[in-house]
């Protein structure tokens, strides 16, 4: 299983759609956003979230992570390799998470509890995926594009909240900083997503070649490796 990460508003829900159709091999498992946009008092956990980051932050963010691990937990039995994931109970935790606790959007209490949900969840049931696909983009391009698709849940979103956003994930996947050991070695596939590749079918063939070579190339070296680990030592 591979996971595509990205910012808000970079496109990858299009970007997968568009993936099928330039690798129809690859098989894809989209972000279960009705999860969470499900309404509450008249309103999605989303549109609750960004009017009020400090009442919601540990609802929707736990309701992400153990909605994400359910699907990972599920996903990770799958003997077909060729299967994208869009966004992780990792981003959900490195990049949102994070950048609520340090904003101020959970108490002590909430972020214990969270925490106890981390280390059962992505420390104890989760199994690493074969490697993250990174769609970056600039937070201004990342704005444009949400403003573009419109949606009622995101009508609050801020270039602020989108630059913090974007730095948890160059943290994360550009320098993997403070992540947990069984993340150290994941492989980055980085792909420039500042260039539309919506509407240019060069742009998305490219990217298309890279994501299948990126998969080529991770199942080797792990085939590789698995066969050296099962190999017998052998004695002269």
């Amino acid at each position: 299983m591979y996971i595509l990460e990205g910012n808000i508003g970079v496109g990858k829900s299009t970007f997968l759609d568009l993936l099928t159709q330039n690798c129809p091999e690859i098989s894809i498992i989209q972000e279960p956003l009705d999860s969470w946009n499900n309404n509450t008092h008249g309103k999605s956990l989303l549109e609750n979230f960004y009017n009020n980051p400090n009442r919601w932050a540990y609802t929707i963010e736990t309701m992400a992570m153990i909605t994400r691990a359910n699907d990972h937990i599920e996903q990770q039995s799958n003997a077909n390799h060729k299967r994208i994931m869009e966004r992780s109970i990792y981003s959900g935790h490195y990049c949102f998470a994070l950048n609520g606790k340090s904003s101020g959007y959970f108490n002590d209490i909430e972020w214990e509890i969270y925490l106890k949900w981390v280390d059962f969840l992505l420390h104890k049931n989760c199994q690493p995926p074969h490697g993250f696909i990174y769609l970056q983009a600039s937070p201004t391009t990342c704005i444009a594009r949400v403003k573009k698709r419109n949606r009622v849940s995101e009508k609050d979103l801020t270039l602020f909240y989108l630059r913090q956003i974007h730095d948890r994930h160059e943290a994360f996947l550009g320098e993997k900083q403070n992540v947990h050991e069984c993340l150290k070695d994941v492989p980055v596939l980085v792909l420039n997503c500042d260039q539309e590749f919506e509407q240019d079918k060069e742009v998305m063939r490219n990217h298309g070649l890279r994501v299948r070579n990126f998969l080529e190339k991770t199942q080797m070296q792990q085939r590789i490796s698995k066969a050296k680990h099962s190999s017998p030592n052998v004695q002269i």
